[in-house]
């Protein structure tokens, strides 16, 4: 009888990241990680899974999008919508071990059950970074700030922060707020549209186009200005930020030469804390759309040359010199040089080289009979062919370089 095969296939939305994708992938990260931390921020880490009650009533007309189920156990539960929220929970959840101001990144997946399109997916990775217990706007261009220079060190040439304050928006109606929201995307008679489909003049657009920069902003550009970053930021008084949750400064990344949406959302959110707790904490931050980035990064060739992060390979010239080649390995190693060691003893040389070679893998190392007897290695450049009978510590010298 016939085994009846199960198709190899993801789920719409969903998606597996062979090695070239993921080099891509942990080159921003690494980057990403690296500029957080430069500016001070901690890590953190939220479950997967939280209690719907923790998202439900935070989000705003996106709740439609939440991944939420009953488990075995009875409960209500989602999938992480965002990363936000849950640090606000972990903030009222752990008042004695996390002090204020509190200054945190965090990456990790996100699931929204939305429909796929280009670089928006159902499963994705966010990059956040809040600042916890700062009211002043200090705080708020320090974040701005921050997000400019993520993507200057991504290879962008000239991310812009567009900014707005949704105080700018106190007489208007939440409703209102989400449709003004869509302004880039739908258009002027769009957003009229939907203005007057939800009861409101459309008028009101009009006037959000005519308001001006308050005392924050001002604040902020100041800020900004003596930071370096006088033409990284626009005043943007339609950006609105849907996010029921945004109140006060909200800005968005984008560059002029990747037309494809935002590639940063970012806001204060004072109320947040409060929702899980009887405190107030004032916060503000950001999420880098991370796959609209790397989609991006590679439209406008901004990725280097990428390949494995093995130095070299050493072979095994046969079974019985298995140990010495392992020996070889280990010292290797211990010297910090990324070292694979080639998993089957039986196998030819030439194919060993091939392995080598398919997986860009720069020196290979060969250590046979002769090699042994001597206590030398035969050192290959896969890319030139040349190679050198030297000692270890030579070896190590170029390979180390």
């Amino acid at each position: 009888m016939t085994q009846k095969l199960i198709k190899p296939q993801t789920l719409k939305g969903f998606r597996d990241f062979l090695p070239a994708d993921s080099l891509k992938r942990q080159y921003a990260i690494d980057i990403i990680r690296r500029t957080f931390e430069l500016y001070g921020f901690q890590p953190l880490e939220t479950p997967a899974l939280e209690y719907l009650e923790t998202f439900a009533g935070q989000i705003g007309e996106d709740e439609k999008l939440f991944f939420k189920f009953t488990d075995a156990g009875g409960r209500k539960v989602a999938l992480r919508y965002d990363q936000t929220v849950p640090t606000c929970r972990v903030i009222a959840q752990y008042p004695d071990k996390i002090t204020l101001p509190f200054k945190r990144y965090q990456i990790q997946t996100v699931w929204r059950s939305e429909k796929p399109q280009k670089g928006r997916y159902r499963e994705f990775l966010q990059c956040d970074a809040d600042i916890f217990g700062v009211d002043n706007r200090t705080a708020d261009a320090e974040t701005i700030a921050l997000t400019i220079e993520i993507y200057k060190n991504l290879g962008f040439k000239n991310p812009i922060a567009i900014i707005n304050d949704r105080d700018l928006y106190k007489d208007i109606p939440y409703p209102a707020i989400v449709a003004i929201d869509k302004l880039d995307k739908i258009g002027t008679e769009g957003v009229i549209a939907e203005l007057k489909q939800k009861g409101f003049k459309p008028e009101i657009l009009e006037q959000v186009k005519n308001n001006q920069p308050n005392a924050n902003l001002k604040t902020i550009f100041k800020y900004l200005d003596n930071y370096g970053f006088k033409n990284n930021y626009q005043f943007k008084p339609t950006l609105a930020r849907s996010f029921s949750y945004s109140n006060a400064t909200i800005w968005e990344i984008i560059d002029k030469n990747f037309p494809t949406g935002s590639l940063a959302g970012c806001e204060r959110f004072d109320s947040l804390v409060g929702k899980f707790s009887n405190r107030q904490v004032p916060a503000v931050g950001f999420a880098i759309g991370f796959d609209r980035t790397i989609l991006a990064m590679e439209e406008l060739n901004l990725f280097p040359k990428l390949g494995t992060k093995t130095k070299a390979l050493v072979t095994i010239f046969s079974p019985e010199l298995l140990n010495k080649s392992l020996a070889l390995t280990k010292k290797l190693r211990q010297q910090k040089i990324n070292t694979d060691l080639y998993p089957d003893p039986g196998d030819k040389i030439s194919k060993q080289l091939k392995y080598a070679d398919n997986n860009q893998i720069p020196f290979a190392i060969l250590l046979g009979p002769d090699e042994a007897a001597k206590n030398m290695v035969t050192l290959k450049n896969m890319a030139s062919t040349k190679q050198q009978t030297i000692t270890l510590n030579q070896a190590i010298d170029v390979l180390a370089r």
